[in-house]
């Protein structure tokens, strides 16, 4: 069981502060009580202890809290402390669509189990914290059938902004892809971790993928499939491994 760190409020003050989260993933704490792990524009990753017990109020802080949701909220943060109480939240963005669709909650809750290895104990990153927010946005707005690329264009884009993106000049027809450097190269390298020629133009491609054409990307199912799995095994090498997000079968499902 997870278990709170208790300091005597006589050596620590309380303060309330404000924050805009984005939230990773919830845990049963008791009760009454559960343990938000998120990402705030403010503080970077964080651990917010929320009520969810019986009642109207419970359960509007459980459909708060669920994957990918945009909320700013007030924490009494005690210095010292790993976790802090949320004292009152709100949202940013209602995210009504994306809570309606069985496909779009399925997304959210695999890009939020990879943000949640991803960020690991991320400090406050703007840009990144942007980004997330900004894509979430996006996905509860898109129309039903032009949702099956949003997770390959997020994941390649975040690579862009974690600073990981494939070097996409050095590529040409024929070259393959050195998924350990992020380069195309004419010959194939010493080690495994490359992609043949035909893989290698597909990878090229994705970096011309945006929010507003990945609907024009033709993938069957299967070719989704692997390149999802290449950008995660590319995210492993490069980043923090990702050889084990539980939430890819649900996606591959849908």
């Amino acid at each position: 069981m997870l278990c709170l760190k208790r300091k005597s409020s006589s050596n620590f003050a309380t303060m309330k502060q404000k924050m805009h989260i984005i939230c990773l993933r919830s845990v049963r704490y008791n009760d009454s009580k559960s343990i938000l792990s998120a990402y705030s524009l403010e503080a970077g990753r964080v651990s917010l202890l929320v009520g969810s017990g019986k009642g109207r109020e419970a359960m509007r802080r459980r459909a708060l809290t669920q994957p990918l949701g945009v909320l700013e909220c007030v924490a009494d943060v005690v210095p010292g402390r790993d976790i802090h109480r949320v004292a009152e939240m709100r949202p940013l963005h209602p995210l009504s669509a994306l809570r309606a669709n069985p496909v779009k909650c399925g997304v959210a809750m695999f890009l939020a189990e990879v943000l949640g290895v991803i960020l690991g104990e991320s400090q406050a990153d703007e840009p990144m914290w942007r980004f997330v927010s900004a894509a979430v946005v996006r996905l509860d707005a898109l129309e039903p059938d032009k949702v099956a690329n949003f997770h390959v264009c997020f994941l390649y884009r975040l690579g862009m902004v974690a600073g990981i993106a494939p070097d996409s000049a050095t590529f040409a027809p024929g070259k393959v892809f050195d998924l350990s450097d992020g380069r195309f190269r004419t010959a194939a390298p010493l080690h495994r971790d490359f992609l043949y020629s035909d893989e290698a133009e597909v990878a090229a491609t994705l970096s011309r993928m945006t929010f507003d054409n990945m609907h024009l990307f033709r993938f069957t199912r299967a070719q989704r499939n692997r390149v999802t799995d290449l950008i995660l095994r590319y995210f492993t090498i490069h980043y923090a491994r990702l050889d084990s997000i539980k939430s890819l079968e649900v996606l591959r499902s849908l």
